[in-house]
């Protein structure tokens, strides 16, 4: 599933593949901003039944902490 999520992400940002992974920070990547953010935590939802309530998305500042709070 974390290889779903990494997929997800990078398809969302348009960015290579193997550009994700548990230790990526969404600072550091280039176009993760709070748009992009809201994307990423929809498709999730849509195509990966994984919810994460909007309070919780927006504080956090990592894929691990998005893994976390997917239940992984």
């Amino acid at each position: 599933m974390k290889e779903k999520i990494f997929a997800l992400i990078e398809n969302t940002l348009e960015l290579e593949a193997g550009t994700i992974n548990e230790n990526t920070m969404i600072e550091d990547v280039k176009g993760w901003d709070s748009l992009a953010h809201v994307l990423i935590i929809g498709a999730l939802e849509s195509e990966l039944n994984i919810s994460i309530p909007l309070d919780e998305a927006v504080e956090m500042t990592s894929v691990a902490e998005l893994l976390e709070k997917a239940g992984l």
